[in-house]
Order: structure tokens, then sequence, then C-alpha cells
């Protein structure tokens, strides 16, 4: 299958799910339990979720929550690239019949004083979740609003302690075709890699999501521990992460090493940097109803409107040469 028909790919649907509105428990919840929580949820179906969420002027001013309209449930988690299950949008939620999230171990690694294997409860073991309603805008000119949940990255990366050396954080999936089919197919050099800067990963807006909609982080969304880089296309935010890796030279990333014309190494959200075979200046967003999943094209700003917040550590960059 080339990669143009592989992002050409139907949408589908699954039960809907309405959770948003029982969110506070459930961040209590967490809290209060080691590692975020990751058990299971009431039975009881609670009140439908608003569609919007309110937030504190310092809430917009850091960049942590957005008033927009949020994505449906059913299409967060039925609308998705998870290439390790599939080329198709709806094949990741396949992913909760083969994927094994528990137990789940990190390697943490390169350029620190404090290298190790830890369980994913020891990794973010003491962390406080957060809730952080992002846009996702995803290279294909799709994009969505969701209300995550996880922690900041810096919070994890500093207790290894990255040396001066530690210029780049590189990233690497599961690679297990025993629990990932789509590993079969060539599609990708396996297993999904991934990089930031080191000012990126510090960034306070970068996050370790374990979880959406108040709850935990289901399979074909990159369970049990991801990436969500939010002033980037969506791809940047690695899936099921096994391995953290701090080195001195920018790492190669798995769709730059495929289509190094196509998918730059920052993959900073730009409408003025075309891809090569589509426009960036406007995006889909995701607010599906019963007839119509898309709604009407928005213009695409910049950074995916996080430049107050990030824009700085590209100062001076050629951002069509560093796309």
């Amino acid at each position: 299958m080339s990669l143009r028909d592989a992002l050409r790919i139907p949408a589908s649907e699954i039960t809907d799910e309405a959770v948003y509105a029982d969110r506070r428990r459930l961040l209590a919840a967490f809290a209060a339990t080691p590692a975020l929580a990751l058990a299971g949820c009431s039975e009881a179906a609670p009140p439908p979720p608003p569609s919007k969420v309110a937030i504190t002027p310092e809430q917009a001013k850091s960049g942590f929550r957005t008033t927009e309209e949020l994505t449906r449930y059913e299409d967060v988690t039925s609308y998705n690239n998870f290439y390790e299950f599939g080329s198709g949008k709806a094949d990741p939620s396949q992913a909760r019949k083969t994927l094994r999230t528990r137990p789940w171990r990190v390697i943490v690694d390169g350029q620190c004083e404090k290298p190790g294997t830890v369980s994913f409860d020891d990794l973010l073991k003491g962390l406080k979740p957060e809730e952080r309603v992002y846009r996702l805008r995803c290279v294909e000119g799709w994009s969505m609003v969701i209300p995550w949940l996880g922690v900041p990255l810096a919070s994890v990366l500093k207790r290894f302690q990255p040396t001066s050396k530690a210029k780049y954080v590189a990233f690497v999936t599961l690679g297990d075709p025993a629990q990932m089919p789509g590993i079969r197919s060539p599609i990708l050099d396996w297993p999904y890699r991934e990089g930031l800067r080191i000012d990126e990963a510090m960034n306070p807006l970068a996050l370790l999501a374990t979880g959406l909609y108040g709850k935990p982080l289901p399979q074909q969304n990159g369970a049990p521990l991801r990436l969500v880089v939010p002033w980037k296309y969506g791809f940047k935010s690695i899936k099921s992460i096994v391995r953290i890796e701090f080195v001195e030279k920018m790492p190669e990333t798995a769709w730059h090493a495929m289509q190094p014309d196509e998918y730059g190494f920052f993959s900073n959200v730009n409408p003025a940097v075309d891809h090569p075979r589509w426009s960036q200046k406007t995006e889909r967003r995701i607010a599906g109803t019963a007839s119509k999943l898309f709604a009407d094209r928005i213009p695409t700003k910049p950074f995916n409107g996080y430049g107050p917040q990030v824009a700085s550590m590209y100062a001076g960059m050629d951002l069509r040469k560093w796309f």
C-alpha cells in the first residue's frame, strides 16, 4: 500500500461514552492512588459531558486549557493513526484486543546521571496528574480538542538528571508484532521513533499523557503512556513509549526516515509551510454528528495557536528549512 493510499482512510464510530462531567471525581481518585491510578472507573453512566470547559485567565495564558468545543469521546477513540495496528483510522480501535499494558517498563538512558529501567508506576510515582485541554492538529489536515490527563514531561525527565550533553530526547514505541499486527507491514522502519530538542521536552506544555476524558488512556490512543506536544503535528506525540534516551545529536525519527522531504524533525504546525501534497493553511475540526464527521474548515494557527508559549524557542530559525 502506498502512503497516499494509507492516508485516504474512512472513519468509523463506536459506542458513545459520556464521561467528562464526572472528571473531578476521577481526578481526585487518581491523585489519591499511586501511579495515576489506572484502575477501572465507575460503571454508572454519568450525565452527558459539557461541550466546552470554563477556564481562568491564568489557564488561558498558560495554554493548558481552551474553551473550544471538545471532540466527542467516541471520535477521539475511533478515529486514530496508530500504524502498529494498521493504516486504517478504525484499525487502532482493535488494539484493546491484543495490546497488553500491564506490566509496563520504560528504559531511560543516554546522557543522564541516573539511567535505569523502571516500571510505569515508579516512572510516575508521586507526581500529581493534571488535566490539560489541548488542540491536536494532524499533519493530514484534521484536528481535535481533547481533555488529556497526565504529568509534565519535564517533571519525569528531571528525575534522571540529564547532563549538559543531553541536547535532544529520543523516544521509542513498543515494537512487538505479536501485540501489534501492523508491524508486519513495511509501512515504516519499526519500531516507531520520535524526538524533541531538550528545550522542547522541558517546555511546560509537553505532557506525558496517561488518560483522556478523565479515564485511563485507551490502547488505541497510546496506552499506557504517550507524549502530547500540542504545538506540533500529531505524529510527534509518540504512543506506547518503552524507551526514553537523552542524546547529543538530533535523533532519526520514523516518518522523517521514511519521507524526509515531507516530514521534518521539528514538525511545528505552520500554515505557511504546506505539505508537498496538500495545503496546511486550513484544517477540518472533527466535531462528529450522526450525519457529519467533520465541521467546516477553519484557519490553522501558527504553532497550533500555542505561539505565545513556544515561539521564543525558535527565534531566528528558518522555519521553512527546519520544518
